[in-house]
């Protein structure tokens, strides 16, 4: 019943139908520059709207307030996805 995502060599999102009201999920991946920067280009070239911030308006812009970069982004159902290339909850 899955639909999966293959995300790279080591990751895979397997995704579900189900019934009824679900929560509002935040997805955060911790990714190296490169990968941003292939994620970010096919946000973009897809035209999905953006933002630098979890919450607010579709800016197009990436934060850089923690040192290094996050994007984030909502699917249709609401689910909020961020790409990040500096952790600001691990301090390593």
């Amino acid at each position: 019943p899955f639909s999966p995502v293959y995300v790279s060599e080591a990751l895979t999102i397997d995704f579900d139908t189900a019934e009824g009201e679900h929560p509002v999920m935040h997805f955060a991946f911790h990714v190296d520059d490169a990968a941003f920067d292939a994620i970010l280009g096919r946000i973009t070239a897809a035209g999905i709207p953006f933002r630098g911030n979890p919450h607010g308006p579709n800016d197009m812009k990436v934060n850089t307030a923690h040192g290094g970069r996050i994007a984030y982004w909502e699917a249709p159902g609401g689910h909020v996805w961020e790409i990040l290339t500096k952790s600001y909850a691990r301090k390593a």
